[in-house]
């Protein structure tokens, strides 16, 4: 992408910004055992969050510190933190939380860190991933629907896959996590009143938790949804790592999404979640799009299908997935919509999701907006964040977002978020 002097201009201020941001993470803050940080909901278990703690934290630190922007110590430091406690290898642990986390943190944030740090926690990920290719045999052997945390990128095996494609991309079990999204998007025969209109991947769990309703629901979303794993094949495919019935895979969840695409003057979007009535409706629930995030809005959605069709070879899937994202991003009041900074929900998400699409784009027409949603990030990155300090949804976040403009820095870090 060629960078315009208006860019040059915007890049000293975002890396400015970042740098201030960062000032404020220098040191994890102390524990406030005023508010139970010894309990469930303590920091102390936050600190192996990608999201929420030190282990997002660190791999800010980590990427300014590969790129000359900062020293090595409070990469050590944040890493110290989030290994303090006995890492959770089980129950929600995942590419965001938890053992893998901590690992990822580690991988993108020190890269030449010795083998004695990283062998056993790479013995420990993929003990993970064994267990949870494990339960979905024996989920699918059962012909039952899967649990969103099964392949989702927040805790399952998507995730999973998405660590591996960084850490150990020639490895075996990342061929394997490969052949399960194959499988997860074949048709699943099942004995349940959804039965064969809804693809593999129709999750067992109610779409709104707090008023569950019968039949589950598809999730569209990039964090918790089928996009997920459509841009981690998609991302491999573009690595030349492919399993038996990788293509068809990827074509079977971007016909879903052309199935469901919603037309509307301001540009094409897609639902965050469809229910067992809007499926025998054949149109959503919902009557617009949400707000433009990474991880449910357009931004994601869009992103996803964007490097499916680069996978492919399909141009004409690749243009009308960033005519859909351009689109987006010229309309006022879904920009309206978001209310924060932070990578997850708000403006750095749009932002990053944007670069990288703007990197691949067929036309100049997505990075005639980079200057924009630059800006914009720009005025918003000290505004509240949902968390203190965590990547995807604290301001270590909005500081690597700002960072990666202003420096054009290939440390490969949104793996994350598979948006690169």
């Amino acid at each position: 992408m060629t960078i315009s002097p208006l860019l040059k201009t915007l890049a000293c201020e975002a890396e400015s910004v970042a740098s201030c941001i960062t000032d404020t993470l220098a040191e994890p803050p102390l524990p406030d055992f005023a508010a139970g940080d010894y309990g469930p909901h303590s920091t102390r278990w936050h600190a192996q969050s990608l999201s929420k703690g030190a282990a997002g934290v660190s791999i800010l630190h980590g990427v300014r510190a590969q790129t000359g922007h900062g020293g090595w110590e409070p990469v050590h430091t944040w890493l110290r933190r989030a290994t303090a406690d006995t890492l959770n290898n089980s129950t929600g642990a995942g590419l965001w939380f938890g053992t893998p986390a901590v690992t990822h943190a580690l991988t993108t944030a020190a890269p030449h860190a010795h083998p004695a740090a990283l062998d056993p926690l790479d013995r420990a990920v993929a003990d993970l991933a064994e267990r949870r290719l494990a339960a979905a045999e024996v989920r699918l052997a059962a012909r039952q629907r899967p649990s969103l945390s099964e392949f989702d990128l927040v805790r399952g095996l998507t995730g999973l896959g998405a660590h591996l494609l960084t850490r150990q991309p020639d490895g075996a079990l990342l061929r394997r996590v490969l052949q399960y999204l194959v499988r997860l998007t074949e048709p699943l025969d099942t004995n349940d009143d959804i039965g064969r209109h809804a693809p593999g991947w129709w999750s067992a769990d109610a779409a709104n938790p707090d008023q569950p309703v019968p039949g589950g629901h598809a999730n569209f979303g990039m964090a918790h949804g089928i996009t997920g794993p459509l841009a981690l094949l998609a991302l491999a495919m573009r690595h030349t790592i492919i399993v038996p019935g990788h293509t068809e895979a990827i074509g079977r969840i971007s016909t879903w999404l052309d199935t469901w695409r919603q037309a509307d003057p301001a540009g094409p979007w897609w639902p965050e979640k469809v229910t067992a009535v809007d499926l025998h409706a054949g149109r959503p629930t919902a009557i617009g799009p949400a707000r433009p995030s990474w991880c449910y809005g357009t931004p994601g959605i869009a992103r996803a299908q964007q490097l499916a069709g680069i996978a492919l070879g399909d141009p004409a899937r690749q243009q009308t997935a960033e005519d859909a994202l351009t689109r987006c991003l010229a309309d006022p009041v879904q920009l309206g919509r978001i209310i924060d900074p932070s990578l997850c929900h708000g403006w750095a998400g749009l932002a990053a999701t944007l670069w990288y699409a703007a990197a691949d784009a067929r036309s100049t027409a997505l990075s005639a907006h980079v200057p924009r949603i630059l800006r914009l990030l720009i005025q918003h990155a000290n505004d509240p964040t949902p968390e203190r300090s965590g990547l995807t949804a604290g301001h270590a976040g909005v500081a690597l977002t700002l960072h990666t403009f202003a420096t054009c820095t290939h440390v490969r870090w949104a793996t994350s978020l598979l948006i690169n």
